[in-house]
């Protein structure tokens, strides 16, 4: 990975440089809860993020070695994408992120992400080794 991406030796500085845009840790997010994907089922998330972004973020993740991409058994056109378990690593930060906006940001919430939440409340450590299997 080159060294000139980063902004400054900060390890949060540092992971803002890779992770921090609006989109990437959403792929992960869908990465992580579904095992596995491909562009258009990535694409097809309800965030609506352009097509070129994502092919720019699934780039980028493959290159810092957090997914693979590999084609598809029965169309070869098509690639499916995974975590690395570097890329299931990041796990505990989406977590974080989802106990974070169900206790500050409750009413805008999805009913499906409120369920997620008390499965957390109830049992994080299991959640979390289920999501980085």
């Amino acid at each position: 990975m080159s060294e000139n991406i980063f902004r400054s030796t900060c390890p949060i500085s540092s992971s803002l440089d890779l992770f921090g845009d609006k989109w990437t840790l959403l792929i992960v997010r869908d990465l992580l809860y579904h095992g596995s994907r491909t562009f258009k089922g990535l694409f097809q998330s309800e965030e609506n993020i352009p097509s070129s972004r994502l092919a720019d973020r699934l780039k980028k993740l493959e290159n810092m070695g957090a997914i693979t991409k590999e084609k598809h058994p029965s169309n070869k056109k098509v690639f499916i994408y995974r975590l690395t378990q570097k890329g299931k690593e990041l796990a505990p930060v989406i977590i974080e992120l989802i106990i974070w906006g169900n206790k500050n940001l409750s009413e805008h919430v999805s009913e499906e992400s409120k369920t997620f939440y008390q499965k957390l409340e109830n049992d994080k450590e299991s959640v979390l080794i289920e999501l980085m299997k």
